[in-house]
Order: C-alpha cells, then sequence, then structure tokens
C-alpha cells in the first residue's frame, strides 16, 4: 500500500466541499506523475437501459461538474440524447484510490466548446472532421483519406469546430472517495447533493 495513502480517511477530515477533496486527490495523483490521471471510465446507457463504458479524459472541473469533449453524434453521445444520465469512475492504483461519480449530464456552451478546440492540436481538430465517430467504415484507408480531404479543405486556415463536436458536463448528485485498507476494510466517504443543493458526507461500508 502506498505510504503517504495508507492512513485512514473519515468524515471528520474529508473536506465539505467534495469538488475541493477531488482536485486535492487529482493533484496528488498529477504530483505522482501517473499516467493519464485525468483518465476516467464514463458509462451510458440506453433508453432501454443497456449500459457501455469507455475511457474519456476529463478536461474541465468547477464546481458546475466534470467536462469531456466528444463527437455528439458517437455512441455516447446517442445515448446521452435518450438517457441524459452517466457514471464516472476515476483509479489511481499506485495510490490505492477510486473516485466514482454519478449524476446528469448536459452540453456545455458553445463558448466553452470553441474555446478548447481552439487550444488542441491542429491534427486533433482535422480528425473531429474527418471521423465519423462510431460508424462502420471498410477499412483504415478511407480514415487516412477522409483526413487527407479534410487537411485540403483547411489548407491554410484555421480549423472551425464542427458543430457535431463539443463538450459534455456530468452534473454530480453523488460523489465517493474509496481509499484502500488493510485486511480490506476500505475507506468509502459518499457526498450526496440535498434538495437544497448542499452536500451532506456519510461514510459506507467496504
Amino acid at each position: 500500500m502506498h505510504e503517504q495513502t495508507k492512513a485512514a480517511i473519515d468524515v471528520a477530515h474529508a473536506n465539505p466541499n467534495p469538488f475541493t477533496q477531488f482536485e486535492e486527490w487529482l493533484k496528488r495523483a498529477e504530483q505522482e506523475e501517473l499516467p493519464h490521471a485525468n483518465a476516467m471510465s464514463l458509462s451510458t446507457a440506453n433508453a432501454q437501459g443497456i449500459p457501455s463504458a469507455r475511457i474519456v479524459l476529463l478536461r474541465g472541473l468547477d464546481e458546475r461538474g466534470f467536462v469531456f469533449y466528444t463527437n455528439y453524434m458517437s455512441a455516447k453521445g446517442q445515448q446521452l440524447i435518450e438517457n441524459p444520465n452517466a457514471a464516472l469512475v476515476f483509479f489511481w492504483p499506485t495510490l490505492n484510490r477510486q473516485v466514482r461519480i454519478e449524476g446528469r449530464v448536459e452540453k456545455v456552451s458553445g463558448q466553452e466548446s470553441d474555446d478548447y478546440f481552439s487550444s488542441r492540436p491542429r491534427g486533433h481538430q482535422l480528425s473531429a472532421h474527418a471521423s465519423n465517430q462510431s460508424q462502420v467504415i471498410p477499412d483504415r484507408t478511407f480514415l487516412e483519406n477522409q483526413q487527407t480531404a479534410v487537411e485540403e479543405t483547411f489548407k491554410e486556415q484555421d480549423v472551425p469546430r464542427p458543430d457535431h463536436w463539443g463538450g459534455y458536463r456530468v452534473i454530480p448528485e453523488m460523489i465517493e472517495f474509496w481509499q484502500e485498507g488493510e485486511h480490506r476494510l476500505h475507506d468509502r466517504l459518499r457526498y450526496k447533493k440535498t434538495a437544497i443543493n448542499e452536500w451532506f458526507i456519510e461514510r459506507l461500508s467496504p
């Protein structure tokens, strides 16, 4: 168990603001130079409740929620139209820590998406135009030809954000912090939002 994270965590010592508590844990993971510390599992479900999951990257965080970017026409985008609820999981194994988040999802503003898109490497901007994410294609050559065509279209000019690409914000109703304990007596602190948008903390049995 990691020497500096094996101490038990408890309600009395947790930050009353779950976003601040999360930022502390994320900062620690980044300080440890863990690969892709901002990687998170995103789980969505369609109208029939059939779930699917994939890894995406956290690209924004404030007290409104957790932000990621994608193609709106992707499988996850279509599922979020049918069922605008999602779950996130962060896992930092060398720190023996995990964070679970559940909440509803909404698109970020067009300005937020524009600002983030403009910060991306040009190749990433071009691929957002070239790839019809989650759609069946005949082979890789088809995809590479799409990329070449897009490069020619936007030659010597800025690449605009396509209408089908942008951000989502997961607005949490629940955030759970898990830390490994000896003899599998793990620590689990759950923050839940009240009807008046305040947070209360409760300890869960492992």
